[in-house]
């Protein structure tokens, strides 16, 4: 995705020509990229070959999940409803890991059944729970431990999970109780310690921690896990501030790691797979002139992402035709939504921008339309992935009437 002649293209498609056709605001994917990510993440770690199981909360469109399937990767879901999904992709059994902190009693009965390669456990309750239905199904269930490290990821505090404070996983002393209780049980087969510490993490110190952490639990359970799950987190580039990940540094660490301990790693990325793939291209409606700034109010609300009024997230917004021209008032776009939290961006300078132009907003393939709502009664917006020059629609605009 990038600027020819000034007009912004998704691969080898002009974006303003999928406003006119589609309308707006859309979510546009470009197939190119998510392939590109795909291979880049495989690459950079594929001197210890882990089993990367890709983290469907971030996104769960079907043609997205079967390109994903189609280069070899598995699915981490942390529901029945995700889980059915992938299964009915064709996602194998033993290529899914079951995550969660409230998994309900059906729940687990139907992961159960399904044979999944490991249900990650977060307290002793669900633990006694899952060998009460193997019992009752006379099964031996494969079985990952939830540690929260009680590591700070320094990540924005609502997608920190490895705190004490956070509701994820089990302490060390937990996980060595249960260790010790559950290690000869007939139906439980404990073969992961699993951990993950939040999303959007650009630095390698947090892992870092977390393996030296584990490294102690091994030291003094003297358990041999099968597999060590570091779940994701891996941050993106979502404006020039921010940094990226050193994947190279962090593969030197985990295979010193793996090869000491004999153990297979598994990963389960979702941002770092499909973050960057997609633009919401968006119109302007209004151009509103305040004290000392301008509201472009956008088409665009919270309600089809709200990582912004959620998170405090940053997403560059850019115009979908590029204008040498400066206007150095700050510029503030908003959404249309009833609410003042519903903005995306303020800058300093913009450049000259009018009324009916077309804009896209950047980096929102990972928890974007998961999140999009029907807040102030409006239609989820429209799905389409562009491949070379190539538009195929991949979920529908909903119809207005249907949610009245």
């Amino acid at each position: 995705m990038n600027y020819k002649n000034n007009n912004f293209y998704i691969e080898k498609i002009k974006a303003e020509k999928l406003i006119k056709k589609y309308g707006s605001p859309i979510y546009c994917y470009s197939n190119k990229s998510l392939v590109k990510n795909i291979n880049n993440f495989k690459n950079s770690f594929k001197s210890f070959n882990p089993l990367i199981c890709f983290s469907v909360k971030s996104n769960y469109n079907s043609t997205i999940l079967k390109i994903i399937k189609g280069h070899g990767l598995g699915a981490d879901v942390v529901s029945d409803g995700e889980l059915k999904k992938v299964l009915s992709l064709g996602f194998k059994p033993n290529r899914i890991v079951y995550s969660g902190v409230g998994k309900k009693f059906s729940e687990l009965k139907f992961a159960i059944n399904k044979n999944v390669l490991l249900i990650n456990v977060e307290s002793e309750s669900e633990l006694s729970n899952i060998e009460k239905l193997a019992k009752m199904f006379k099964k031996k269930v494969n079985i990952g431990l939830r540690l929260n490290p009680n590591i700070d990821a320094k990540t924005n505090t609502k997608i920190s999970t490895g705190r004490m404070q956070d509701k994820f996983g089990l302490s060390v002393s937990d996980i060595i109780k249960i260790l010790e209780k559950f290690k000869n049980s007939y139906h439980i087969k404990i073969k992961c310690l699993s951990v993950h510490i939040g999303s959007q993490i650009t630095q390698n110190k947090p892992y870092n921690n977390v393996l030296i952490k584990i490294s102690k639990i091994l030291a003094k359970s003297k358990f041999k896990f099968e597999y060590i799950d570091l779940g994701g987190g891996m941050g993106i580039k979502y404006n020039q501030n921010t940094k990226k990940l050193n994947y190279s540094k962090l593969s030197k660490n985990i295979l010193k790691f793996s090869k000491k301990n004999n153990c297979k790693i598994i990963f389960e990325p979702g941002r770092s797979i499909v973050g960057n793939t997609a633009v919401l291209l968006t119109k302007v409606i209004y151009i509103k002139n305040s004290i000392n700034k301008k509201f472009i109010i956008i088409d665009a609300g919270m309600n089809d992402l709200i990582r912004p009024a959620l998170y405090n997230a940053t997403h560059d917004i850019i115009p979908l035709n590029r204008k040498s021209s400066k206007n150095s008032i700050p510029h503030d776009f908003v959404g249309p939504i009833c609410e003042t939290s519903d903005r995306f961006l303020k800058i300093k300078s913009y450049q000259k921008i009018n009324e009916g132009d077309n804009l896209a907003i950047k980096d929102v393939g990972a928890y974007g339309i998961v999140l999009a709502s029907n807040y102030n009664l409006r239609p989820r917006p429209i799905e389409i992935i562009v491949k070379d020059s190539i538009v195929k629609k991949i979920s529908k605009k909903q119809n207005l009437n249907d949610i009245i």
